[in-house]
């Protein structure tokens, strides 16, 4: 969901002009409200990478094209709009424009989602039931357009994600779109079957819907990670790589008062992905390994560019109790670290990233772990 569930509005009925769109052979036709669209000045002009496709709840019992009105008419003064939102009986209304970043659920999400797509809450079943089949089929071939798996929620970057899965994953405190579906019967395991299969023509499963997964125990294998990383100093070289973080000298990546250009980072267990933001270029691809003599792959930022803000994500292995990155820099014109970052969000007002926009980063401290040691 949006910011949608913090707000009480109340908006005017217009008519509706639709335009027919066919889906791939899986689903049925559906067709396509555009009388909110937003025009080719407004919104993003971010091209996304074509990674996800995510799944929201709108979090108000509100007309679909209620929702439409209200995210056309407050896309930027609420910074929050998705593409798509389905809802009045198995209607859809475009908002966003897809392959372009929508404001739906932080900045990884919204960079890596060519397609969001909201669904609106109604009490009516039957309702519900033409709603949920149109949902459902929009998330399933617009993972297919996209070439994104039609997996739901799986621990992969890729495939079709609830904003659950996001604010777990990445950032956020949202849950949707789960505790809607379930006052209406669907659970997590028949949602992510259905979108992995879509609807015939006739709202019928392709697929017979598979038993039941057994619940999991909570895990309680917690192993022991260790974080290793080093900056290279701007116009000069490597700094020599800290493990984890202690006090003094050793205790952080970077020279005190001194710029720097390039950071690789390393993990002995699970996986991490990184990315900088320099002054010069903004944010830089994520990276995914950690090797100072590979510049292209293992390393991130430009050499020469000056290093002023971090992101990463650490991903735990399946089965062991869960465990994130936690970390922190310092700039060259304040005093003492900024807050504390951590990589699913859970710290409030520094979960974005760690380093402030415009000001050169010159340390840098990180530890994975279950709970912060800082």
């Amino acid at each position: 969901m949006t910011k949608l569930n913090r707000l009480k509005w109340v908006v005017a009925i217009a008519a509706a002009f639709f335009v027919g769109v066919t889906f791939n052979s899986k689903v049925s036709a559906a067709t396509i409200n555009n009388d909110y669209v937003l025009s080719s000045n407004q919104g993003s002009s971010l091209r996304t990478s074509n990674n996800v496709i995510i799944a929201h709840a709108t979090a108000v019992y509100a007309p679909a094209k209620n929702v439409a009105i209200f995210e056309n008419r407050t896309w930027y003064s609420n910074g929050a709009y998705v593409q798509y939102i389905v809802g009045d009986g198995g209607k859809i209304y475009r908002v966003g424009a897809e392959g372009y970043q929508a404001w739906g659920a932080g900045s990884w999400a919204n960079a890596n989602a060519p397609v969001q797509i909201e669904l609106a809450q109604t009490y009516d079943q039957a309702e519900f039931r033409k709603d949920y089949v149109t949902y459902v089929n929009l998330l399933h071939s617009s993972a297919v357009k996209y070439g994104i798996p039609t997996t739901v929620d799986s621990s992969a970057w890729r495939g079709v994600k609830s904003h659950l899965w996001v604010t777990n994953n990445v950032w956020g405190d949202h849950t949707d779109p789960y505790g809607y579906l379930a006052t209406h019967g669907i659970t997590k395991a028949q949602f992510a079957h259905d979108v992995k299969y879509g609807f015939s023509s006739s709202g019928s499963n392709v697929n017979p819907t598979p038993a039941p997964t057994p619940k999991p125990s909570k895990p309680t294998n917690k192993k022991a990670v260790h974080v290793t990383y080093a900056l290279h100093q701007k116009g000069k070289q490597w700094l020599s790589p800290v493990k984890d973080f202690n006090s003094g000298s050793n205790g952080f990546a970077g020279v005190p008062n001194s710029t720097h250009d390039m950071l690789y980072i390393k993990v002995n267990h699970g996986s991490l992905m990184y990315r900088v933001h320099t002054i010069e270029d903004g944010w830089l691809p994520f990276v995914h390994k950690g090797d100072k003599n590979d510049t292209v792959n293992g390393v991130a930022g430009i050499k020469g560019h000056t290093i002023d803000g971090v992101q990463m994500y650490y991903t735990t292995p399946h089965g062991e109790t869960y465990q994130q990155a936690y970390y922190r820099s310092q700039t060259t014109q304040r005093a003492n670290y900024l807050g504390t970052c951590a990589d699913n969000g859970s710290v409030a007002g520094y979960d974005s990233f760690a380093g402030m926009l415009g000001e050169p980063l010159d340390r840098l401290q990180i530890h994975i772990n279950d709970n912060s040691k800082y």
